[in-house]
């Protein structure tokens, strides 16, 4: 409608002014919700047409738009902007014309698909996943959902951090205290077992430092001269020479991790077409830093470490191979964005990593351009905002972190509990209980997560989340069940309806404020697609999951004594159904038929 309503405007200014007008001079938008109308047109830029106010401009143009576009049934004039009103045989129509498409995302394709390769989860293999990685993946795995809808190739990647010092650190804390015990030995997940010695070197190292301050050490020496430091970085030298012993280990705790990792995804929901390792790509980044110093783009400081001047770009100066020669996070993106491209030739590369990587990001982008890369200006960093609980920010080092598998256990107990009281459940058997608990839990816990603005910091609630009332996953999911046991009720009452609806049938408010929402799911999707923001699309489900509720509060689907008032409700009911699922569905959330 808005492209037509251009074009309507076009021929205004051209019949009423005998100007020809740009596009973008015509700002159409949605009229907002105190006003009365359905699109707004900005009045202020038409002036140097008409040469008069913007009230009698306004009025002008509506005059001619209601006079020569049967549409539009009537307007106002606010200061300087026209609402337009849509007529409800319009409406009408364009119901129709989606109620007989059964993909309501059809109308998402872009006219010029990309290879997009979307970078999510990302973990280290010394710790489980955790709240903060729930967001990451769910928001990543949303946003390739929501750019496939639209025609892009895109594929799903993960980097697994799985070298380096921090993975030392789990490695000689389990060499040291571990006494041969494993994932079996304990019945821990091999992700657990992991962090487990992580969060034992850290007490140790802090113990150890705090004992050098105090005996005068100044702090970033202690931490430096700490005697577990030391054999750490002893140990990362004899990883990245290939000792057969400290890489037996490594291959060996990895295994465990990694494993865990697959078994938390599964859960979640999420999945990878490509998975990177650190391990691997570093040294295409060592060698790609080697070449660009011969190249005399990089340079080398007295003590051996290379490093990027990136001054003359408001940046800084930046090290990509230490001393010793071992490398930094910034040598494996080098080379997992080298290899992403050779295997791919991708147009763009979104990085999901949480806002405290913003400078990092900046830099990498910055290097690969410095070493001739042109294509790095395809690489987008979706920075996203900490995600906390209502006691605080955690921390991996102190253990005080939100275990991902915990949380999704606990919110399926939630819904368990929740779910038995509403007592709907009772001619289910268990395992099919069990399988709404989990959808619901889940359901729960991604919306909470999804539908707040990636960029801002958020703290999640689980008790809010599972709410069945508000702007939360389960309500939506309930707005769906509740459709679902409509078309139920109908089926056991023997109410069979015809879907073509009668051309000359009037529909009342309510029906034509649902199908304003449903004709919004479109461009949501597209809005959510082009701005990299699921929440877009979450908050849509919400407002048309509501608007449902109110109708279907203040109306009668089944009992309408005019059959094709019935049978209207019945196809707009089924509609708003589909388009929920489509919608959750991009999100990763399930929906179950009953709850």
């Amino acid at each position: 409608m808005e492209s037509i309503l251009k074009g309507k405007v076009k021929e205004a200014i051209r019949i009423l002014y005998n100007s020809e007008l740009s596009d973008d001079l015509i700002q159409i938008q949605e009229t907002r919700k105190d006003f009365k109308g359905d699109f707004t047109l900005v009045v202020f830029p038409l002036l140097r047409f008409s040469k008069n106010t913007p009230e009698k401009t306004g009025d002008t143009i509506g005059q001619y738009i209601v006079e020569n576009f049967p549409a539009i049934s009537g307007f106002n004039v606010i200061k300087g902007f026209l609402n337009l009103e849509i007529s409800d045989k319009w409406w009408m129509d364009f119901f129709r014309s989606i109620a007989s498409d059964n993909d309501p995302l059809r109308k998402c394709k872009v006219t010029r698909p990309e290879t997009i390769l979307v970078e999510y989860s990302s973990p280290n293999t010394n710790k489980p996943l955790h709240l903060g990685h729930i967001r990451n993946n769910l928001l990543g795995f949303s946003l390739y959902r929501i750019l496939a809808a639209c025609g892009h190739n895109v594929i799903k990647t993960n980097i697994v951090n799985d070298r380096g010092i921090h993975i030392c650190k789990s490695m000689l804390a389990w060499l040291k205290y571990g006494q041969g015990e494993t994932p079996e030995i304990s019945g821990m997940k091999g992700d657990h077992l992991a962090g487990k010695y992580y969060v034992l070197f850290e007490k140790d190292y802090k113990a150890q430092t705090e004992e050098l301050i105090s005996g005068g050490m100044e702090e970033t020496e202690a931490r430096n001269s700490a005697p577990l430091m030391k054999e750490i970085r002893e140990m990362l030298l004899k990883w990245e020479a290939g000792d057969s012993e400290v890489m037996a280990l490594w291959k060996k705790m990895n295994s465990w991790v990694c494993k865990g990792f697959d078994e938390t995804y599964r859960l979640l929901g999420v999945d990878f077409d490509k998975i990177y390792y650190e391990s691997d790509t570093y040294k295409i980044g060592r060698d790609i830093v080697i070449s660009a110093l011969e190249n005399k783009v990089l340079y080398r400081n007295p003590d051996n470490s290379i490093w990027a001047d990136l001054s003359s770009e408001g940046l800084d100066q930046k090290l990509l191979l230490r001393s010793d020669g071992t490398a930094v996070y910034m040598t494996q993106d080098l080379g997992t964005a080298v290899l992403r491209q050779k295997e791919y030739g991708f147009d763009k590369c979104i990085y999901v990593v949480g806002n405290e990587q913003n400078y990092h990001f900046q830099v990498l982008k910055a290097v690969l351009r410095r070493m001739g890369y042109k294509w790095s200006d395809g690489l987008y960093h979706f920075s996203y905002g900490m995600v906390e609980l209502p006691e605080g920010k955690m921390k991996s080092r102190e253990g005080t972190v939100v275990d991902a598998d915990d949380l999704i256990a606990e919110m399926k107990e939630t819904a368990r509990v929740v779910s038995l009281q509403l007592g709907k459940l009772s001619d289910y058997s268990d395992e099919e209980k069990e399988e709404i608990f989990r959808k619901i839990g889940l359901g729960a816990l991604k919306y909470f997560i999804l539908k707040v603005d990636p960029r801002k910091n958020m703290t999640f609630n689980p008790a809010e989340s599972i709410d069945f009332n508000g702007n939360t996953g389960p309500f939506i999911q309930y707005t769906y069940a509740r459709i679902k046991s409509v078309f139920r009720k109908a089926e056991q009452m023997g109410i069979s309806y015809d879907s073509l609806i009668p051309s000359e049938l009037k529909a009342g408010e309510k029906e034509i404020g649902l199908i304003k929402l449903l004709r919004r799911f479109t461009d949501t999707v597209s809005e959510a697609a082009a701005g990299y923001s699921p929440s877009l699309l979450a908050n849509y489900c919400y407002d048309l999951a509501k608007e449902y509720n109110q109708f279907y509060h203040d109306f009668t689907i089944l009992g309408d004594n005019d059959q094709d008032v019935r049978n209207l409700r019945l196809e707009l009911s089924k509609v708003v159904s589909t388009t929920l699922c489509s919608g959750m569905w991009l999100l990763g959330i399930e929906m179950p038929e009953r709850m």
